[in-house]
């Protein structure tokens, strides 16, 4: 007999934890076309669910199992068209706007960053003054490569195209181009902290001034697994060395979510490799554990124990 078997949840969680009513929606997007190095992040989505799987619900940042008190709703993946780069962020834009995620935490996972400005695009016709924080290695801000505008290394250039996105906010940043660092100096909506100041900055004070320019705003988090250093992920195909690591990284992320109101965030650029379930169990911890702490400062989890 065939083994049918469900599409693979978030968490394995079980059919009454993973319904729509759930508080979060996860969208899944395997998409890659514009790569530069090495390939495989269309592999990213599947590998994180499945490896999800192995992650224990108990949570000691939040002191519960925290995934069945709010729910997590695995959606069908979204395999947008592959006609060209453009189309493709057009219909993740329309696709994400058709969810109407308004009652619902949105978190997608791709994939390539290029899905991350085709969703800011969707949230920002109904989340005016977004300010999009990103933990990453690359500042993504060129304006074309490879003949595309829609390149993963134009993600944050292009989250900025839209007039409702205030500003980007760069954080473990180690590789950039003279354009790039061009365009963060002269722009009043752009913030580079990079991997570098973050190093020597020892009483991490780069903490409050992230807490001080999102305090109280309306915050998309994207998480390209290649801003931790590949001590802790190393399968993305552009991995760069001294980035951060575990507890810096979750040290960032409780501040935006405990500071902000996050409205949506995104994991992106793993490229799994066989072999290294290390890489691929790290992401899928970082995006439970993200999840834990935006539903904590909703309230959804009461305080911690």
């Amino acid at each position: 007999m065939p083994d049918y078997r469900p599409a693979a949840r978030f968490l394995g969680l079980e059919d009454a934890h993973s319904t729509p009513d759930s508080a979060a929606w996860l969208l899944p997007i395997p998409y890659e076309m514009t790569t530069s190095y090495s390939g495989g992040t269309k592999l990213g989505a599947a590998a994180i669910l499945e490896a999800s799987a192995q992650v224990e619900l108990y949570d000691a940042a939040v002191g519960c199992e925290a995934a069945p008190l709010y729910g997590v709703h695995t959606l069908p993946f979204l395999h947008p068209t592959l006609e060209s780069p453009a189309a493709a962020a057009a219909e993740i834009t329309e696709a994400v706007s058709v969810l109407n995620t308004r009652d619902h935490l949105l978190i997608t996972l791709g994939g390539e960053h290029a899905i991350t400005p085709a969703v800011v695009h969707a949230l920002a016709a109904y989340t005016p003054d977004l300010i999009v924080v990103q933990l990453d290695a690359h500042a993504d801000l060129r304006d074309s490569f490879d003949g595309t505008p829609h390149s993963h290394a134009c993600a944050m250039r292009r989250c900025l195209d839209s007039a409702a996105v205030s500003g980007v906010i760069g954080l473990g940043i180690r590789s950039l181009c003279q354009e790039e660092a061009d365009f963060a100096a002269t722009s009043d909506r752009v913030t580079l902290i990079t991997a570098e100041q973050m190093h020597h900055d020892t009483a991490r004070r780069y903490l409050d001034r992230l807490r001080e320019q999102i305090s109280g705003r309306s915050v998309y988090l994207t998480i390209d697994v290649d801003g931790l250093d590949p001590s802790v992920i190393s399968a993305t195909g552009t991995p760069e060395p001294g980035g951060m690591g575990w507890y810096d990284c979750l040290a960032l992320i409780g501040v935006v979510c405990s500071s902000a109101q996050v409205v949506a965030f995104d994991c992106v650029e793993l490229a799994p490799t066989y072999g290294d379930h290390a890489s691929t169990f790290a992401a899928a911890k970082l995006v439970y554990k993200t999840l834990n702490q935006i539903m904590l400062a909703r309230g959804k989890l009461g305080t911690v124990r």
